[in-house]
């Protein structure tokens, strides 16, 4: 699985890049998205069964309706993460944010930091020169 890392400063359209990244990527495989919520939480519909299962300690709950599932796990780490998506045979999982992990990274906008082997590229020069990014 390649783990494509894309970072940037709030506000430099990392989600836009990424909303453009995987339609192209699905040409080539199953694509998978972790997003660092950072300084906000995901909230769960209160009085929902779901989200009742969830508080009420289930390691995992999950809602089904007609078009997708939707799951809340007991866990935040992000290897954690990358390890169940592995596991279901994602080709490529975006990660937008953790940008202190040390995977190779592509830079939305003007930030400096280690690990950057793109700065604002196109969906299309990802894809190219997928074999520069790190193997899950």
């Amino acid at each position: 699985m390649k783990i494509i890392q894309v970072t940037g400063r709030s506000n430099t359209g990392k989600t836009t890049f990424i909303k453009s990244l995987v339609p192209v990527l699905r040409t080539k495989g199953r694509v998978a998205v972790i997003k660092h919520l950072a300084d906000h939480e995901f909230l769960l519909e209160q009085g929902k069964d779901t989200t009742g299962f969830f508080t009420a300690g289930a390691e995992i709950s999950v809602g089904i309706d007609a078009n997708k599932s939707v799951v809340a796990l007991q866990n935040n780490s992000l290897d954690a993460m990358l390890a169940l998506l592995n596991g279901q045979g994602m080709d490529f999982v975006i990660i937008e944010g953790f940008k202190e992990r040390s995977f190779k990274k592509i830079v939305i906008g003007d930030l400096q930091i280690e690990g950057c082997i793109f700065k604002n590229p196109t969906a299309n020069d990802v894809v190219a020169s997928i074999g520069r990014f790190d193997t899950y």
